[in-house]
């Protein structure tokens, strides 16, 4: 099929219904979403498009009698091989930048959060910048070019290592240098393709989530990266300075230092102060102060590669590389003290209504920390790698020869000790939930499967573990935050190495625990970590040349590339700068060409079409109807997002459509759920209202029992998308006549049907 030019559509008939879908986490293809063998596009280009059946085919209208159309957006997220494996590297800044987003609403601790996560984050560049400095010089131009026994049999090394210390290390800066450029290379590349979709500069809606999708980004991710880059410039400068002081500091030195923590202090003063660099519209006085900021910091790398290179006093060799351990503990220790900062600001809620649950905004901290806790992990594990091939004598990690910074291995050790107590909590947590889940798992199918036939026992067993199952997600924030404590935790007791000591000899002197066996867990730390690298890696690799794969590793790169980068400016993309005015436009286009909508949107994708229905001009939502599915937006968005999705938002995109909304949720699905009302059709109503007529659940399964065409009982369907399911079309079905019904577009459906 040829790519079709963006703004090309295919022909619209007056007076129709177009049943537009928008499918969720990595969908297979427009002809699955449209449940047709033959699609054409009719719109879009490769990475995303609208799709409809071929003209002159059977099937061409659904059953409801509305025109079928599809809107495949699965390749704007991951839609390359490079993009696609630079999840490994760009994972810690992909959460952090998710993680601002996951802040409370509240006005009063908005700025402070947002501050937080961005220094944050800038502590996140600095860390990739040490790990390369600890890589280059550190373990190869300090400690292994002055051991012979390093050298021996390298000569892709032995041909620098009799030359001057000072040459070392400025040439072999260049390696950190060269990272901090490909990574300002990279960062520069991601958001042209979606320049070419702009949204329109009217704002239909006040409410937060109608900035996703018309938020023009660029102009704070270009004051980010300038900060981010002449800070990690800073990084590599002070790594310098400080072995270069510890041999004596000369008067240029002293001065040169004094010049790089000006410019380390003016990008944390600079990300302080939210007002200034949030400004949205372009600022020539505020991007060119950035600019420059930037270009004194690699002005500053030259000046100081020169002075180290050209400095006349003796080194003296011997350890590691002189204030690299320490910086990096300290940096560690600034971890450490930004997440509790971080944790107070999330948990101060003066305003906090009575039964208003505390752990609502805590997204933000767990994901935060799981941000640093890998990018750290991921630091301490090259390093250590690295060492161990440059010595692979070594018996121990305390034996490496070169040997890497002690607070690398407490790292390591931290990041294994929270993952293993994170297990162990969970576990119990299973087993302590389970008997309450269990609980309300039976009276579901007991309600739902009245009387059920002697032989069909087994069956309701495997739908009441299915519930069971689904139940469990609630206690996945808990966890979260459980882990972002211990993790937390982890990055405080680096600073131990401030006071020279290593984890198997102190926790064996001052608590007792055996030495060998903090080495044992040292060690299985580095393998798990190893092994999370390797599995991104594989899994990228799967990911990009298989959708069905995609689908299950790309859900976490799905969701958080759906945000704009507002808190690091190397995370990925946000695609939803192109999606979501794409879908405004297109149907825009097929109401003022006398068509309604049907707007279906299943799983993630129905958080695409209400972030879309609220940037809606009035004359078009009024010829709109939302059909939702497997959603997640109360369930999870809610609750990791509540500055964004409230009820506020929910029944604004209520008021825009008429109240021309169903959602069909199912008790076996561990990520969709019920937006406005849970109860049943034999249970009170919990809400009032226009919005008591939303919620559909449906029975998973239809039935338990085996029918007489078939072997088997009908499948428990749980999060799977079936349109072509009978409760989907009758849904439809309800939706396209109401759409046929001239309308008020200021009046409730007096005719919508009661959820049941």
């Amino acid at each position: 099929m040829a790519d079709v030019p963006p703004g090309v559509s295919g022909p619209a008939t007056p007076n129709d219904v177009v049943e537009l879908r928008v499918h969720g986490i990595a969908a297979a293809g427009a002809a699955q979403v449209l449940d047709r063998p033959n699609v054409q596009q009719v719109a879009g280009d490769r990475s995303a498009g609208f799709y409809r059946p071929r003209p002159g085919c059977s099937e061409v209208s659904g059953p409801s009698g509305a025109t079928l159309e599809a809107y495949r957006w699965s390749e704007l997220p991951s839609g390359t091989a490079v993009r696609t494996l630079s999840l490994l590297f760009l994972l810690p800044f992909l959460l952090l930048n998710a993680a601002i987003w996951m802040r409370p609403g509240n006005p009063a601790s908005d700025a402070v959060v947002r501050s937080l996560c961005r220094v944050f984050g800038l502590t996140l560049t600095a860390l990739y910048v040490l790990a390369a400095v600890g890589v280059a010089l550190d373990l190869v131009a300090w400690q292994c070019m002055s051991s012979s026994a390093c050298l021996s049999g390298r000569s892709w090394l032995s041909w620098l290592g009799e030359r001057p210390t000072g040459l070392r290390l400025a040439v072999l800066a260049l390696v950190p240098a060269a990272a901090i450029g490909l990574i300002w290379w990279a960062s520069t590349r991601p958001g042209r393709s979606f320049k070419a979709f702009r949204p329109p500069d009217s704002v239909v809606s006040g409410h937060p989530l109608s900035t996703v999708g018309q938020w023009d980004a660029e102009p704070l991710v270009g004051r980010l990266r300038s900060i981010h880059i002449a800070a990690a410039f800073a990084t590599l400068d002070g790594s310098l300075l400080a072995a270069r002081a510890a041999q004596g500091a000369s008067a240029i030195t002293i001065v040169l230092a004094a010049a790089t923590g000006g410019v380390l202090a003016t990008c944390v003063a600079l990300l302080c102060t939210p007002p200034l660099i949030d400004r949205a519209p372009a600022n020539q006085r505020l991007d060119g102060a950035a600019r420059l900021l930037r270009t004194i910091a690699v002005g500053l790398t030259v000046a100081v590669c020169a002075h180290v290179l050209t400095s006349p006093s003796r080194w003296q060799q011997g350890g590691g590389l002189p204030g690299y351990g320490s910086t990096l503990t300290w940096l560690f220790v600034a971890h450490a003290g930004l997440l509790a900062a971080l944790a107070s600001a999330l948990l101060w809620r003066p305003d906090r209504q009575r039964g208003h649950p505390p752990l609502l905004g805590l997204g933000a901290l767990a994901t935060a920390t799981a941000a640093g806790g890998l990018a750290v992990a991921f630091s301490a594990e090259l390093v250590h790698r690295v060492a161990d091939y440059l010595d692979r004598t070594a018996s121990a990690p305390q034996d490496l020869v070169p040997r890497p910074p002690a607070a690398y291995t407490w790292a390591i050790y931290g990041f294994f000790r929270a993952a293993l107590i994170t297990l162990v909590v969970a576990g119990v947590v299973t087993l302590i939930s389970r008997r309450d889940r269990s609980r309300v798992a039976a009276a579901i199918v007991a309600r739902d499967f009245p009387d059920p036939p002697a032989e069909t026992t087994p069956r309701l067993r495997q739908v009441q573990q299915a519930i069971v199952r689904a139940r469990f997600t609630e206690w996945l924030i808990p966890l979260g935050v459980v882990y972002a404590c211990l993790a937390g935790l982890g990055a405080a007791t680096t600073a131990l190495d401030l006071l020279g000591l290593y984890p198997g000899a102190a926790l064996e002197r001052y608590l007792g625990v055996p030495a060998g066996l903090v080495d044992f867990g040292i060690q299985m730390g580095s393998y798990l970590i190893a092994a999370t690298m390797l599995s991104l890696v594989i899994g990228g690799i799967f990911a990009y040349g298989t959708a069905g794969f995609r689908r299950h590793v790309g859900v976490l790169w799905d969701l958080a590339t759906f945000w704009p980068r507002a808190a690091h400016p190397f995370a990925p993309p946000c695609y939803a700068e192109r999606a979501v005015p794409e879908l405004v436009r297109r149907i825009t286009y097929l109401v003022e060409s006398g068509n309604a909508v049907l707007f279906a949107g299943y799983s993630h994708g129905s958080v695409l079409v209400t972030a879309t229905v609220l940037q809606l001009p009035r004359h078009v939502s009024g010829r709109v109807a939302l059909l939702t599915y497997g959603s997640p937006l109360r369930r999870l968005y809610a609750r990791l997002f509540p500055a964004y999705i409230d009820d506020d938002m929910l029944h604004d995109v209520g008021g825009r459509v008429g109240w021309r909304w169903l959602n069909l949720w199912r008790d076996t699905d561990p990520i969709g759920g019920w937006i406005f009302s849970a109860h049943r059709p034999d249970g009170p109503p919990t809400v009032t209202g226009p919005a008591a007529t939303v919620d559909r659940r449906l029975r998973d399964p239809s039935d338990v029992a085996i029918p007489p065409s078939d072997s088997v009982p009908p499948p428990i369907k749980g999060h799977g998308p079936r349109e072509s399911d009978e409760p989907y079309i009758e849904a439809a079905g309800d939706l396209v006549e109401r759409l046929r019904k001239p309308m008020d577009p200021g009046a409730h459906p007096a005719d919508a049907p009661a959820a049941r």
